[in-house]
């Protein structure tokens, strides 16, 4: 019989250790400065072994709003790409979003691979179906929760204080580097959500909306800085 503590250690890595693993093999492939070719394949599959391996018994993909989340996800693939649109590149390369702290909205994809189908095939699958999954984990499902009791068990998924709420959506936004502000509209919207439909497959929804209409945006348009 496993011990309370080896099921609550089980259960944070359900939460945490995709989106460790993935943040922790792209700060070794931008370190080492090693070919994306084979490595972000990798970082792909060991990432979902470990969401097959960790949080299969805990996901769920049932969402329960479903249209709803649809047109929020939409709304925030426009909140994203929206301020470039309308003010062109120069806002962009303002101080306030490329800086020593914050990096330069720059493709991370070599030229060599802008047309290698399979390594971009890799990459949109990842970015859509993968990356809202092990984030919304990590974020809403974990994060959100563990601020407010170390036992995140204990609490619900979708219950607001405001430490958790804003800590996740500028810690989601500081992710996003030169991107920070629609990344923080974007935390205090996936936020919002999950506040309101208490159901984290819902947030992976309207993550995977989003993301998915970027990937295919990044793909017609060449606009490869939004794959960072």
């Amino acid at each position: 019989m496993r011990s309370p503590a080896a099921a609550a250690t089980r259960l944070t890595l359900a939460y945490v250790a995709p989106f460790a693993a993935f943040v922790g093999l792209m700060a070794v492939e931008k370190t080492l400065s090693l070919p994306a070719v084979w490595l972000y394949p990798i970082r792909f599959f060991a990432v979902l072994a470990l969401l097959l391996c960790f949080s299969r018994p805990y996901l769920s993909f049932r969402a329960t709003r479903p249209a709803m989340s649809v047109v929020i996800g939409i709304a925030v693939f426009v909140i994203w790409i929206g301020p470039d649109l309308l003010f062109g590149p120069a806002y962009r390369r303002h101080y306030l979003f490329q800086n020593a702290i914050t990096g330069a909205a720059a493709a991370s994809i070599p030229v060599a691979l802008q047309s290698n189908f399979w390594f971009l095939a890799v990459r949109a699958v990842s970015c859509t179906l993968l990356v809202p999954v092990m984030e919304e984990l990590f974020w809403r499902g974990w994060l959100m929760r563990w601020l407010i009791d170390k036992d995140f068990t204990r609490v619900p998924l979708g219950t607001y204080t405001p430490l958790s709420f804003w800590a996740v959506a500028v810690l989601f936004a500081s992710e996003h580097g030169p991107y920070w502000e629609v990344g923080l509209a974007a935390g205090i919207i996936y936020n919002w959500w999950m506040i309101r439909s208490c159901n984290l497959a819902d947030c992976m929804l309207a993550h995977a909306v989003t993301n998915g209409l970027l990937s295919l945006y990044v793909l017609r348009t060449g606009q490869w800085q939004y794959w960072m």
